[in-house]
């Protein structure tokens, strides 16, 4: 599979062991300010009763009557332990099928990710966030990023690579610290996991594919390399409705083509970038097993795995599968001219340089956010403030009217 071929090529340019006491797999993450709870938590307090307010719920659904967007989040707010965290993954998913789903408010969804850190149900954040059609989370970036990171710190890799095919599916890479974050948490799993099925293939392929777009440099560039050679594969494999069922790819075939095109980007670029050795090595044992397995195939499968493979593959996905020799040629001139050029990093692995770009870049990315998000406190708290007054106000307009309905009621009495 794809990882242990990752493993061989690292091993191929510069050893694994040596690079470990260099770029351990958990340093230059977040800074301390930057997940500090302390700006959250001294937003204005309105404690509430989650009993009560699972009560009133209750009542309110029984009747099929809308929950308000401001008592969901009242609910989440007043989280106190991680039995409640369960009660509110519940109201959620309520809230979610209720006629007011629109309207899950910026700040619960961010609320509840933090509470679920706050109170050890990281579980349950990951859980909703990857149902998030039912559970209606969609997180902020840097939400997205306060997530990667918890699992980034307990060295979990694959929940940090979960996390980061959540960013990808809503074409979330806006903020230079979640690409950085991003790219870590694939170079880091890409060189470290056993095995990769398809799915995983794929989902690696398109987060290293569209994160890399967002950076200009040789980390972006072997990003795209990298993930177009994965998608490729997986398209070479299974046809390209494979590859983009569910995914924001182009639907157009030939993405190992377009791996190629990232290399003669790089040899026509005029700058100093250049391509690491171990992602060349990568590409040509990829090049090379798909050779291998298209060769043996016709020989090794049974009748009724071949009707399975056609029923995926139609006569493009074939045509497709037909320029194979072609791109192994194309690889073997290009890596020629690369050479020719000086454009082969040798000394570096794509780990190594998503490493060092976490370490160089990711602190002054940090400043801009902690600004940004401030101004989100505020205008999230002006938000509240104006719910909580409507509220108050359509409550006060229902007891007139009540009333003036009991005083109508109690003066037809009379005149009876």
């Amino acid at each position: 599979m794809a990882a242990p071929m990752f493993k061989r090529c690292l091993t191929a340019t510069v050893k694994v062991k040596h690079l470990s006491p260099s770029f351990p797999a958990r340093r230059w993450l977040l800074s301390t300010a930057y997940s500090d709870t302390k700006a959250w938590e001294a937003r204005e307090k309105n404690p509430q009763n989650l009993a009560v307010l699972a009560n009133n719920m209750d009542r309110v659904y029984g009747r099929n009557l809308p929950v308000s967007s401001l008592t969901m989040s009242q609910f989440v707010d007043n989280i106190s332990c991680r039995e409640e965290v369960d009660q509110a993954e519940y109201y959620l998913y309520k809230f979610r099928h209720s006629p007011n789903c629109w309207y899950l408010r910026d700040w619960t969804i961010h609320s509840w990710i933090r509470q679920c850190l706050k109170y050890g149900a990281r579980d349950k954040a990951l859980h909703t966030l990857k149902n998030k059609v039912q559970y209606g989370i969609f997180p902020d970036n840097f939400t997205f990023n306060l997530l990667i990171d918890s699992y980034l710190k307990d060295e979990d890799l694959k929940s940090a690579f979960s996390v980061v095919e959540e960013v990808m599916l809503q074409e979330s890479f806006d903020l230079s610290s979640t690409q950085i974050l991003s790219l870590y948490v694939l170079g880091n799993y890409l060189a470290t996991a056993h095995q990769l099925t398809m799915s995983e293939e794929r989902a690696l392929g398109a987060s290293l594919l569209i994160c890399g777009f967002k950076q200009d440099n040789s980390v972006g560039l072997t990003a795209q390399l990298l993930g177009n050679t994965l998608l490729g594969k997986v398209e070479m494999q299974n046809g390209i409705h494979a590859v983009f069922k569910g995914m924001p790819l182009l639907w157009t075939r030939g993405y190992l083509g377009r791996a190629l095109a990232v290399m003669e980007n790089v040899i026509a670029s005029p700058g100093d970038v250049k391509l690491p050795k171990d992602s060349l090595h990568f590409v040509s044992e990829v090049l090379q097993q798909l050779s291998s397995v298209s060769s043996d195939s016709s020989g090794e499968e049974s009748d009724k795995e071949e009707e399975q493979k056609l029923e995926t593959v139609d006569e493009d996905d074939q045509a497709e599968r037909e320029r194979l020799s072609k791109y192994e040629s194309r690889f073997k001139d290009l890596i020629g001219q690369l050479e020719a050029q000086g454009k082969i990093d040798s000394e570096a692995n794509f780990r190594s340089l998503v490493t060092s770009l976490a370490k160089q870049q990711l602190p002054s990315a940090e400043r801009p956010d902690l600004d940004q998000y401030e101004s989100m406190l505020l205008a999230w708290e002006a938000d509240r403030r104006q719910l909580i007054q409507r509220e108050q106000e359509m409550r006060s307009k229902a007891e007139e009217e009540n009333r003036q309905r009991l005083i109508a009621r109690a003066d037809l009495q009379e005149a009876q």
